[in-house]
């Protein structure tokens, strides 16, 4: 839990065209003590309605109060030790990766518009930044300073939530403290299918609920599974676990690429796209996660982005591997659309138990990294 909180931290700060405290996802979090998945749901949320000059509206920052709620099931570290890298990445620099140069470059020109995104991703010459440039966010480690010093409740009733309220007005966002303050992170049971003794779990979300069809479809002999959603935003995903048993899935999303593709003044803040406005469609959330309920133990955990892609990639590589694929032939990388991806983690005997059997991987076709300790 401790990792996948300051890895969605740090996600903000180098991949916010995708993650980013204006934003949201979901996670599913296996905690091995109690022998069971839970949905955390902290979607970047939808309006109550535009306020009169919000050419872009933006959706209600869910980040920050989803990861708070994903540390207290089980974090062990204290949550403002897992906000403070992503800080000091944000204040000291940090390279631009392969991924964030190439969505960068992708919509630069439209980005630009926005004189703050300008003065963040744009290097000298007014050219977008490129792989390896050094990337600044002064003021995102002010908010990040502001959440890690006073608590997540800040960004949705605090003084950082008064700020951003403003700052949005001027951005187009048009958000306001009462539809921040109103925004919680659920956690909720999650969508499930039984394969033996193993319960596989989904998000119980409209994207995720096709990410189950899909896993039903695959196991049930059909090669793919059409009629999913259409559109949907950019997105991010990982997984973490650890040698006890506890995991978590999730996925991250803007609701587009860049969001609304203005920065809040003064915050550092992206602003996400606010759903079902303007023909923006909730980013599909793709994540699952399987446990063993007799043992009480961990088998695999899939992540995957690719837009309306993403349901069926997470899905294929779910059920390859309870087939028994390795975890590189289990990647969706011969999937259709292209841009699909997905990150793994397998532990085929389970954990706890045998944990030097456990193999991670991210999509070779991406810029994903997967690591982990060797075994002791």
């Amino acid at each position: 839990m401790d990792a996948a909180v300051a890895a969605g931290f740090a996600l903000t700060v180098t991949l916010p065209s995708r993650a980013g405290l204006g934003g949201g996802g979901a996670c599913l979090v296996f905690e091995q003590s109690r022998g069971e998945t839970q949905a955390i749901l902290f979607e970047a949320g939808a309006r109550r309605g535009v306020a009169p000059g919000a050419d872009r509206p933006a959706a209600v920052s869910m980040m920050a109060r989803g990861l708070f709620a994903l540390h207290t099931r089980g974090g062990r570290l204290r949550f403002e030790e897992l906000i403070r890298p992503a800080e000091d990445l944000a204040r000291e620099g940090n390279p631009v990766s392969r991924a964030f140069a190439g969505d960068l470059a992708a919509v630069a020109n439209p980005l630009f518009a926005d004189p703050q995104a300008r003065a963040i991703f744009a290097g000298p010459g007014g050219a977008p930044l490129g792989e390896g440039a050094q990337l600044v966010q002064r003021d995102l480690a002010l908010s990040l300073s502001a959440i890690r010093t006073t608590g997540p409740g800040d960004i949705h009733q605090g003084t950082l939530a008064r700020r951003l309220a403003e700052a949005s007005l001027s951005a187009g966002g048009g958000l306001t403290v009462d539809e921040m303050r109103a925004g919680i992170a659920r956690l909720v049971a999650p969508v499930t299918a039984r394969q033996g003794n193993d319960t596989i779990s989904f998000l119980p979300t409209t994207s995720d609920a096709y990410t189950a069809r899909s896993f039903e479809a695959l196991a049930a002999g059909n090669a793919s599974l059409d009629g999913g959603p259409v559109g949907g935003g950019a997105s991010t995903a990982l997984v973490t676990f650890d040698r006890d048993g506890n995991a978590v899935s999730c996925a991250f999303s803007m609701n587009n690429l860049f969001g609304t593709g203005r920065v809040a003044p003064g915050t550092g803040i992206v602003l996400a796209a606010a759903p079902n406005v303007g023909g923006i469609r909730p980013a599909p959330l793709a994540v699952t996660l399987v446990h063993n309920q007799p043992l009480r133990a961990f088998r695999l955990a899939v992540a995957a982005s690719g837009q309306d892609a993403a349901p069926n990639a997470a899905a294929l590589a779910t059920n390859r591997l309870l087939r028994g694929a390795v975890v590189q032939d289990a990647l969706p990388q011969q999937s259709t659309p292209s841009y699909a991806r997905a990150v793994v983690a397998s532990c085929p005997r389970y954990l706890p138990g045998r944990p030097d059997e456990c193999v991670i991987a991210a999509d070779p076709r991406g810029s994903g990294l997967a690591a982990g300790a060797a075994p002791r």
